[in-house]
């Protein structure tokens, strides 16, 4: 049975990320999570399109050394 919802451990094992940097990305407002009771929780089907959304970003990076920027999923030449 897959699990939809993941506790922190989980999602450190998923990303192959340390505990404590999942914690500090929590902190930073830096991955999508949400609190149930004292606990943070993570959606996985959330987790895996921000993960998405990461490689657009990657990409457009790469590309602002081309002089094309992504910015909300458009290209933009400079």
């Amino acid at each position: 049975m897959i699990r939809e919802i993941l506790t922190i451990r989980q999602v450190a094992d998923y990303l192959q990320l340390n505990e404590k940097t999942i914690y500090r990305m929590i902190t930073n407002s830096k991955i999508p999570c949400f609190k149930i009771g004292g606990s943070w929780r993570f959606k996985k089907s959330v987790l895996e399109n921000w993960l998405d959304s990461l490689n657009l970003f990657a990409a457009g990076k790469k590309n602002q050394r081309r002089g094309v920027t992504v910015k909300n999923g458009r290209h933009k030449n400079k």
